[in-house]
């Protein structure tokens, strides 16, 4: 089994388009789909973000670090939440990603973790 990653992108500009009772409504498809993941053996682990403007940024300077406030990537779409999946292959992976863009009504990229050094 390949594990993938499932990553929800979202923007500030669209998340305060949607209405709360639409939201809560996602929240709890969010969390029905998270509970067919577990029952069906897929899932390894996932959770929603705080939005970008919450992050903080470590870089490496000149041997040591600096730490800035805000995101790495000024962008206007951001990380809003993940899965990290086990699946037979892309297909299955991809099938998975429907569901959940779905649930959560927002597009999902997918992508394999590299394989480990031996495997």
């Amino acid at each position: 089994m390949t594990q993938y990653l499932l990553s929800v992108h979202v923007s500030d500009e669209e998340m305060a388009k949607v209405p709360e009772g639409d939201m809560q409504a996602a929240y709890e498809a969010v969390d029905k789909f998270n509970q067919e993941l577990r029952d069906t053996g897929a899932w390894v682990f996932g959770g929603g973000l705080h939005p970008a403007s919450t992050a903080t940024v470590v870089k490496p300077q000149d041997g040591d670090t600096v730490v800035t406030d805000g995101p790495y990537v000024e962008t206007k779409e951001y990380l809003g939440g993940f899965w990290v999946v086990e699946a037979a292959d892309l297909d299955a992976a991809l099938a998975l990603a429907k569901k959940g863009a779905l649930a959560c009504a927002g597009p999902v990229e997918v992508r394999p973790f590299q394989d480990e050094e031996g495997e």
